[in-house]
């Protein structure tokens, strides 16, 4: 790490923390030769690669704005969207890898919705799942409702 006041190129570390749930370190730094101190901020990266093969980071925003449209005339709070967001991207880390596929995403918010709203994991459901006709619809209502009763 290069000091940012005289730009030498190593620096020692005197503390680190946790922030923000444990998804980010914050670490505190001092320079060997100019012995000026600065922080740093690291956190692992995730990306998500498109169906074009770009990758771009992952965000927590896209996921509620994508998961905001199947909710769109539901009982369903922003807060509760971002709480759905938070579980998406830890399930997603649980899975050990530094890149996935978006059609991955969409199916890792799948569970998470299902659990916060029915119809909206339907709507949902219908495009990541590639529902093409009303069988689809009714075949996924029956699992539903098999699972509520059990």
């Amino acid at each position: 790490m290069h000091c940012p006041f005289c730009r030498h190129t190593d620096s020692r570390v005197v503390d680190s923390r946790t922030a923000d749930d444990g998804t980010v370190i914050r670490r505190r730094r001092q320079c060997p030769s100019c012995s000026r101190r600065f922080s740093t901020i690291e956190s692992a990266s995730l990306s998500v690669v498109k169906r074009s093969g770009v990758g771009e980071p992952f965000s927590r925003s896209k996921v509620i704005s994508g998961v905001r449209k199947a909710c769109q005339g539901r009982p369903v709070t922003d807060d509760q969207l971002a709480v759905l967001a938070q579980k998406v991207e830890e399930s997603i880390r649980l899975t050990g890898v530094s890149e996935i596929e978006a059609h991955d995403v969409g199916l890792a918010i799948l569970q998470p919705l299902k659990d916060l709203d029915l119809v909206a994991y339907l709507r949902f459901a219908s495009v990541y799942r590639n529902f093409d006709s009303l069988e689809d619809f009714e075949k996924a209502i029956a699992e539903l409702r098999e699972q509520s009763d059990a």
